[in-house]
């Protein structure tokens, strides 16, 4: 790899700023001072910026308590991203959210630059689980529950895997629920969508997990936390 693209891909700074730093001579590889951008270097070599290491990591993972009114994009012309929320220290190369959450939608959403990850955890083979809490307009009970898991066909022809639904509370006065549901897939607005085809309507909804992906108790809304490499080789 060029060291410029090394540099750049490691958060020091962009491709022009980098060369401003080798122009300076504050760049070394292995204790030699770098004269040109073009220069190839191993991940096996020290690289260093002003004595300083930089050490090489390829991929980098983020846990997001995805906020409400925040798209689940890279970027947007008006509207605020999911990629904003990461310190300017964090935005590295490539990272874009695994999947999906509504605009109105909160909780879990994992951020990587590792493409064969997202892959796993998003491809309808891998049937990987996501879990999310809903307060629901309408009184969800036992008859629901067994309409979710027989596998439902929604109006338009959509055929949705049986999903597993948990009923937490129930406020017959006030014709609400809060739930817990299970699915094994993500088609668009599924949960809002399946809920609409029992005349019941989702006021908030929120993930929970995906896989053996958590939301951690003590992670605040807006708030995020880099994995380490050991976490996301348990999760795969």
């Amino acid at each position: 790899m060029r060291i410029d693209k090394y540099l750049a891909n490691m958060n020091v700074g962009s491709r022009k700023e980098v060369h401003q730093l080798i122009k300076k001579g504050v760049v070394a590889v292995n204790g030699k001072t770098v004269k040109t951008p073009k220069e190839k270097i191993d991940e096996e070599d020290i690289v260093t910026v002003s004595g300083e290491k930089v050490a090489y990591q390829k991929y980098h993972y983020f846990l997001l308590n995805k906020p409400k009114g925040v798209l689940s994009a890279t970027e947007d012309c008006s509207q605020k991203t999911v990629i904003s929320l990461l310190k300017p220290e964090d935005c590295y190369q490539g990272i874009v959210p695994v999947g999906r959450l509504d605009k109105d939608t909160t909780g879990l959403l994992l951020l990587t630059n590792d493409g064969q990850l997202n892959h796993e955890l998003l491809a309808p083979n891998k049937h990987v689980a996501k879990v999310y809490r809903a307060q629901i307009a309408g009184v969800a009970d036992d008859k629901t529950v067994k309409t979710f898991a027989s596998g439902m066909t929604l109006g338009d022809g959509t055929k949705l895997k049986p999903a597993k639904l948990k009923v937490l509370k129930q406020d017959k006065e006030n014709d609400t629920s809060e739930i817990e549901i299970e699915i094994s897939e993500g088609k668009y607005h599924q949960i809002k969508r399946m809920f609409g085809a029992v005349g019941m309507k989702v006021t908030a909804l929120d993930r929970l997990s995906m896989g053996k992906l958590h939301l951690p108790a003590d992670l605040r809304r807006g708030k995020y936390v880099e994995l380490s490499l050991e976490k996301i080789e348990n999760i795969k």
